[in-house]
């Protein structure tokens, strides 16, 4: 444990900041796997409408720092590559 009052300070952020990255991400994981199902389960209505709220969080995390910009557009790529194919 560190003994300097910043350092101690800047340990509880970091703590903050992780819980609110894996919160975000995981969110994020468990609509892309709601939208695989609905893929395999040939319901492209619903997929389409998973699709719509991935790439709204996704850019909403990256915009907050949470996935570079990049990865989050890549993410959303591959994703409506395989909707498009599905169809």
């Amino acid at each position: 444990m560190a003994n300097i009052k910043s350092a101690q300070k800047r340990i509880k952020v970091i703590q903050k900041k992780t819980a609110r990255n894996k919160l975000i991400k995981d969110d994020v994981k468990k609509t892309i796997k709601a939208f695989e199902k609905a893929l395999t389960n040939s319901d492209i209505d619903t997929a389409k409408e998973k699709l719509h709220a991935i790439e709204k969080k996704l850019r909403k995390a990256a915009s907050k720092g949470i996935y570079h910009k990049a990865k989050a557009s890549r993410k959303v790529s591959r994703l409506t590559k395989k909707l498009n194919r599905a169809e």
